[in-house]
């Protein structure tokens, strides 16, 4: 038995968990399925206490640095303009960093792997995907397939799982994903047009209802993101051809010439919860123990969230406590995954998806009056910048 951690799955919360156990003394081994790291387009909102976090990692100021500062964030409506707008500035006192950071989430990547290729007790393997999981009392025997085909077992103490939504170490040691797929798929479009040129008060981050439905537009450094939706009767197919899409962003602003489109990507939405982030020696974090809707930017911060609170406890079990310990991992990080992430991203979801004129503009007044109330405000915004979060996980025995 070689006597290691061996995490399945090098995107951000595996790539955190690997950082936190070699800092530690930990010998790592991180598999890897893809062959390249990934670029496509995925998480880009860093919320406060995650940069908090990293900090620890002295990974939060070069973050920073890559990314754009996002004060404040906004609902409203289109084409008006009307607007509640939410100022971090109320959480000030909670976190080091009052601010969203629009950043793609491949830049920590990029940051984590230059930090692991310096830690001698780290290997990192691509190419190398998980096929099944055994284990006893004393480790966890993991068979993979490399990318050449061959086959191989590899031992170690303890298995971490961060390897999606379509874990393939929750699969193997067959535990239950429960939840449901929301009936909309959304279409992630990337352009260099400046929004903030034509329209009025914008912030970086924007939740936008329209005539025609819904949508968003997240500011990165160099483009921003936008969030489109198929109209109404109408075919995935027909939503995702050039000509659709084009459409769809001229109804955000009208240019008279067609918009550049950059990158393309439609992906479904789920809600799902593991019913437990341990069984035996095998951990999960992430998207393998949890998935919710992306919008307000809480899915990767809170697996980076369980990455901190499971290396702590790891690391103390490593040096000699009861692994009764790793217990407590579920007990704080399923409730908020539940009742923090889960809940107040799919009621993100549920707001902007509303077609009632008349129940968005009392929504949209609603959180006028809480953003105008600094009580409220400041309540509000630890909530969703998941800081209420972390504290209940923190107070949780």
């Amino acid at each position: 038995m070689d006597h290691r951690v061996i995490i399945a799955g090098a995107g951000p919360v595996g790539l955190t968990c690997a950082a936190l156990l070699a800092r530690a003394g930990i010998p790592v081994q991180l598999l890897e399925a893809a062959l390249e790291r990934g670029r496509d387009l995925r998480a880009s909102t860093w919320h406060p206490p995650t940069l908090d976090l990293l900090e620890q990692l002295d990974l939060a100021a070069p973050l920073v640095a890559a990314g754009l500062k996002t004060p404040t964030w906004q609902v409203r409506m289109h084409p008006s303009g009307e607007r509640a707008v939410f100022d971090l500035a109320a959480i000030a006192d909670d976190t080091r960093h009052p601010y969203r950071l629009q950043c793609e989430q491949q830049v920590l990547c990029e940051l984590l792997e230059s930090r692991l290729a310096l830690m001698p007790n780290v290997t990192l393997h691509r190419g190398v995907e998980v096929t099944g999981v055994t284990q006893g009392n004393q480790g966890v025997t993991v068979a993979v397939r490399r990318a050449s085909g061959e086959l191989e077992t590899l031992t170690g103490d303890w298995l971490i799982g961060t390897d999606g939504a379509r874990s393939r170490v929750r699969e193997a040691v067959d535990l239950r994903f429960d939840g449901s797929t929301y009936p909309e798929t959304t279409i992630l479009a990337t352009t260099n047009f400046r929004f903030e040129d034509h329209l009025d008060g914008l912030s970086n981050v924007n939740y936008c209802w329209s005539l025609e439905g819904t949508f968003s537009l997240l500011r990165l450094p160099q483009l921003w993101r936008v969030s489109l939706y198929a109209d109404e009767g109408e075919s995935m197919d027909d939503a995702l051809t050039l000509e659709s899409i084009q459409t769809k962003l001229q109804r955000i602003v009208p240019t008279g010439r067609p918009y550049e489109v950059l990158e393309l990507r439609p992906y479904r939405i789920h809600q799902r919860i593991v019913e437990d982030y341990r069984k035996g020696r095998v951990l999960l974090a992430g998207d393998a123990a949890h998935l919710n809707s992306p919008s307000g930017g809480m899915g990767m911060n809170g697996g980076i969230h369980d990455a901190f609170n499971l290396c702590e406890k790891l690391t103390r079990v490593w040096r000699g406590e009861s692994d009764d310990l790793l217990d407590q991992y579920t007990r704080q990080r399923r409730p908020v995954a539940q009742q923090q992430i889960i809940a107040q991203a799919h009621q993100n979801r549920t707001r902007m998806q509303e077609r009632d004129p008349v129940k968005r503009r009392e929504t949209l007044r609603e959180l006028q009056a809480t953003a105008a109330d600094p009580v409220r405000a400041r309540e509000y915004l630890l909530r969703t910048s998941m800081i209420t979060g972390l504290r209940q996980a923190a107070a949780l025995p």
